[in-house]
């Protein structure tokens, strides 16, 4: 039968203390090179000002920011501001950065793959219906650029990744409630 003493008491708790510090530069093997393992947490979000960006808030405003992998969005009188976490473009290539609006919305999108992406992938359907596989998830957010839009995921490992064709997706429940505080003729920015 062993007996705690305060000492081994103590070495405990040291130790305890001491594991998340040790832990760190084996995690960092797993980091692309450069890259900080805290830029990856959401913690890295940067709060970002509209009127850097627009000269007014108009009926809503959203920047979606693909180097935090965030969303900002403002309401139109300035009184609602939120954040979302989201996934972000594949790659540079992919992204389209610039000024668009929100020109449809959608509960329960279809998805028609690009001929782009259907090259890339060629396992991909033509068309697939609303559903659990659907990857647009249960709210889609079009905007004026064909084929680009703001959508949910029911694959929640995409979000905080560089994991999308050119969309910005979100969480299904964020979304949700995105769609239903954006009006369509919301400015979007895409940094």
């Amino acid at each position: 039968m062993t007996h705690s003493t305060r000492r081994n008491l103590m070495l405990g708790a040291a130790a305890a203390l001491a594991a998340p510090a040790l832990a760190r530069p084996a995690l960092a093997q797993f980091a692309p090179i450069g890259q900080d393992i805290a830029r990856r947490n959401t913690s890295s979000f940067e709060m970002i000002d509209w009127r850097e960006h627009f000269d007014g808030l108009g009926k809503a405003t959203i920047i979606c920011d693909t180097n935090s992998r965030a969303l900002h969005f403002w309401s139109g009188d300035g009184s609602d501001y939120r954040l979302y976490p989201t996934s972000v473009p594949m790659s540079d290539e992919l992204t389209r950065r610039g000024y668009t609006e929100i020109v449809r919305k959608k509960v329960g999108p279809t998805w028609t793959p690009t001929a782009a992406m259907r090259e890339r992938d060629p396992t991909l359907p033509d068309f697939m219906e609303a559903g659990p596989g659907n990857p647009l998830g249960t709210h889609a957010m079009y905007l004026s650029w064909p084929a680009y839009l703001i959508h949910g995921t029911h694959d929640t490992r995409k979000i905080g990744r560089r994991s999308s064709s050119g969309c910005i997706g979100l969480y299904n429940e964020k979304i949700a409630e995105l769609f239903a505080l954006t009006p369509i003729g919301t400015q979007v920015r895409v940094i």
